[in-house]
């Protein structure tokens, strides 16, 4: 047990052995999820350009679905790796019930998009036309773009005898070209790849106004003038299709060959994986798609037959319109009220965190001023002598990054622990790794076999004399652009059990320390499956004793089967589980003898909810963590992930309060059931909109600002 006390726990056995059948499929679970960003995009109720973002989230979640985890299964299954699920399932009853869902979901997107968006956004004058409907002179100016700036970058690739048919990458739009030559009457197909890196939707120029764009697909102009691209040739047909490939990363870290180079071997690799899904617009020519198939060797069930235009994800371009009446009003967002300048003067963020540890809820609460505010003062103050950082995910122009730069140069002593194998953000981190270590910092890489996945600062500061630790542990990155609108919290603390706790856990993540026990922190893969589970005992043992019992988790996702197993077992002794899930969740609540005293929810918006937290009553003597780890095998068994306790009264009613606003009926929220269908609540009775969630966070942030009590 790694928190501040240990406890040995003997608790009456229960009986009856859990239900074999007692999880539901994680995969399905996730597809679940994204019908629920789904249902956003539905909602007649949000603001019309928000509703366009949600289309274009649910379209990247499921390409990234595709790539990582449809993927994953399908390579296990043809090693012969693949085994029953946890939920029972055979690999290839979970890969059908997939196919089916995401069939489903996908038409039901697209349709969506077709029948509903689409008109609304005209009425708002935001039209996307396609090329038969535009106007003559418009099809003047479009003739110029593509001459000027289309055609020069499109590369035609036949297909015939001396020319293979081409690798399509994956993600990428494509043009299925059927041509006839004249001369012999011989019909020939071509593959011209819609290039990534122009606009998805072109806007038509000569409508610039804000209440008048005009957009046109720019696989339609390609197709206008695909006569251009073949010379001499007859285009009978064109077709769009795009395909998705496996591009999870596999890399061997026991080969001895350095890790850096090692990933970067392997990101070349990713751009060949083989297919496993293919979009095709619903009119292609069954002879095109035969071919397609046959040359791609994908299955039927891997086929999606969708209305064009395909790849909504290009939508992000149209979400971003600036039209203030289409977009969730503004929300101010302010400096945590510790951190406030006082008569004009900047606060010294050390000094803040000498009279009291500062909790801070991002993204109501700046990370600029606070989180960003503590790393750049560090490297700024010549009494900091060292500053000890992780980074997972960063933004391509950190202030983050060059405060550690600035540092290092400074003469300080800089450790920055990168984890380049974070997943899509691996060549950015390279390239940070790279420049980091130009500039003099320790960049070290983790632990082998294990991502690092905490997100913690230690700076060392010298102080009359003597050394004090200063320390940040959050449930984010440090990122400052994604905590403009991924929900977090971050502790900032001087308290000497988690500096003590930081710096065991950094030597160990940069030399070779022995493991270590830890005061303050429950520290993964050894300790948070532990830490929690003896909680979640003594929770057990409280409510047998009479005492105050209660568990409040919130996860992204919750799939891991002993914590799962856990919570089954203080259900049945009469604990109340509340559980707060962004994403995927294997529990089955409410089940009569199992889990009837467990209530899951979810909460999604306009923010990303991304805080973890475990909140547990404790007999009168409350104990709450925040951290970086999701409650899943990799974060527990496979990643380096920290949990903090929470010291301070305020910060564990701010936290409980949390709970007992989310998990309340007045609030919108969806409800899962035992057989692992979502249902969304957001009117009451009367038909009114239930409270915003996170709008509430906002205004009780509000009421705080001018109070330090």
């Amino acid at each position: 047990m790694s928190s501040e006390e240990t406890m040995s726990i003997s608790l009456p056995d229960f009986g009856t052995e859990l239900a074999p059948n007692r999880y539901l499929d994680r995969e399905l679970s996730w597809l679940a999820f994204n019908q629920r960003v789904l249902e956003l995009a539905e909602d007649p109720n949000l603001y019309l350009l928000e509703r366009v973002n949600f289309l274009a989230i649910f379209a990247s979640n499921l390409d990234e679905f595709f790539m990582v985890r449809v993927a994953g299964l399908k390579r296990r299954i043809a090693t012969g790796l693949a085994v029953t699920s946890s939920s029972g399932l055979s690999p290839q009853e979970v890969l059908s019930q997939i196919s089916r869902e995401a069939h489903r979901l996908q038409e039901r997107h697209a349709q969506l998009f077709i029948d509903t968006i689409k008109p609304a956004m005209k009425e708002k004058g935001i039209r996307i036309v396609r090329w038969v409907n535009l106007e003559d002179s418009e099809r003047s100016l479009l003739h110029d773009y593509f001459q000027n700036q289309i055609f020069p970058v499109l590369t035609p690739l036949a297909v015939d005898p001396a020319h293979p048919f081409p690798y399509i990458s994956g993600l990428s739009l494509n043009l299925a070209v059927v041509l006839k030559n004249p001369d012999t009457d011989k019909e020939h197909f071509a593959r011209v790849k819609v290039p990534p890196l122009l606009p998805r939707f072109v806007r038509i120029p000569g409508n610039s106004g804000v209440q008048d764009a005009r957009f046109v697909p720019l696989e339609d102009i390609i197709g206008e003038y695909l006569g251009l691209l073949f010379p001499g040739m007859q285009v009978l047909q064109h077709h769009t299709f795009r395909v998705t490939r496996n591009e999870d990363l596999e890399v061997d870290e026991d080969e001895g060959e350095n890790l850096l180079l090692a990933l970067e071997k392997e990101l070349l690799r990713r751009r060949f994986g083989p297919p496993v899904r293919l979009e095709v617009a619903n009119d292609i020519n069954p002879e095109v798609l035969e071919l397609l198939i046959r040359e791609l060797d994908i299955s039927d069930e891997d086929v999606y037959h969708l209305p064009s235009p395909l790849d909504l994800t290009g939508l992000f371009e149209i979400s971003s319109l600036k039209r203030a009446d289409l977009h969730y009003p503004p929300h101010q967002v302010i400096t945590n009220r510790y951190l406030q300048p006082v008569e004009d003067k900047d606060v010294s963020i050390f000094s803040a965190m000498r009279q009291r540890d500062i909790l801070m809820h991002h993204p109501y609460e700046s990370f600029s001023t606070s989180v960003q505010a503590f790393v750049e003062q560090a490297a700024a103050d010549p009494k900091v002598l060292a500053i000890k950082q992780t980074l997972y995910r960063t933004s391509g122009d950190s202030p983050i990054v060059d405060a550690l730069i600035a540092a290092a140069e400074a003469g300080k002593q800089v450790l920055a622990l990168v984890e380049i194998k974070a997943r899509f953000d691996e060549q950015n981190n390279i390239a940070w790794a790279r420049k980091l270590e130009q500039a003099g910092v320790h960049v070290v890489y983790g632990i082998v076999g294990l991502k690092t996945h905490c997100k913690l600062a230690l700076v060392i500061r010298q102080e009359k004399g003597q050394l004090r630790r200063y320390c940040h542990v959050g449930t984010g990155n440090y990122n400052p652009k994604t905590a403009r609108y991924y929900e977090d919290y971050g502790l900032l603390t001087s308290r000497e059990s988690v500096g003590e706790d930081l710096t065991k856990l950094f030597n160990q993540l940069s030399g070779y320390a022995p493991e270590a026990e830890f005061k303050s922190l429950m520290v993964s893969p050894n300790g948070v499956r532990e830490g929690l589970t003896a909680r979640i005992e003594q929770e057990i043992a409280n409510k047998l004793a009479g005492k105050d019992a209660r568990i409040r988790i919130k996860v992204n996702s919750l799939v891991d089967e002993q914590i799962i197993d856990s919570l089954y077992k203080a259900s049945n002794a009469g604990v109340p589980v509340e559980i707060l899930v962004r994403g995927m969740c294997a529990l089955k609540p409410g089940v009569p003898g199992l889990s009837e005293n467990i209530k899951v929810r979810s909460v999604l918006g306009r923010y990303l909810e991304h805080s973890r937290i475990f909140a547990f009553a404790g007999g009168g003597d409350p104990a709450v963590f925040i951290g970086s780890a999701d409650m899943m095998h990799r974060n527990l068994d496979r990643r380096v992930e920290a949990l903090v306790r929470l010291s301070q009264p305020d910060h564990i009613r701010e936290l409980n309060s949390l709970f007992e606003t989310a998990m309340s009926d007045s609030v919108a929220s969806w409800y899962l059931a035992e057989d692992g269908n979502w249902t969304r609540h957001k009117v009451d009775a009367n038909g009114n909109l239930l409270i915003d969630l996170q709008d509430s966070i906002m205004q009780d942030v509000y009421a705080k600002r001018n109070s330090r009590s």
